[in-house]
């Protein structure tokens, strides 16, 4: 699946902005996508995660109840909706799909960057405090 990702900007703290993933090019259904970051010098990290079979979404400790992920009825974008931004959660934001189960409960999706097996090019946010 091909994966374009948009909206990242320049935003101060305590600000919303939401990313979006055009996932429309593709030839199958993926088992769940998901939004990673990177920060300068850091590894990539989990942000939250959307399973296609169950629709169960999931989010890291650190953005759960500020960040939404959610999907259009069309099946085209993937969004994710971040509020009450913090300059830590400036970096990379990358969205990510995995084409098949690969552990855990079959419905939850992975927190594992390397069971997800296509990646867009990545938008910059940065969060000014």
């Amino acid at each position: 699946v091909q994966l374009v990702e948009s909206g990242g900007g320049l935003v101060p703290a305590g600000a919303s902005l939401t990313l979006s993933c055009d996932c429309s090019k593709r030839t199958a259904n993926p088992y769940a996508m998901a939004w990673f970051r990177q920060a300068p010098g850091k590894e990539r990290e989990f942000v939250a995660a959307f399973n296609w079979p169950s629709l169960k979404t999931d989010y890291a400790n650190t953005v759960r109840g500020r960040f939404t992920i959610s999907r259009d009825k069309d099946k085209t974008t993937l969004f994710l909706q971040m509020n009450s931004l913090q300059p830590e959660d400036a970096g990379v934001y990358y969205c990510a799909a995995a084409a098949a189960y690969v552990r855990g409960a079959y419905g939850a999706s992975s927190h594992l960057a390397a069971d997800y097996n296509s990646w867009g090019q990545g938008t910059q946010v940065t969060v000014s405090s």
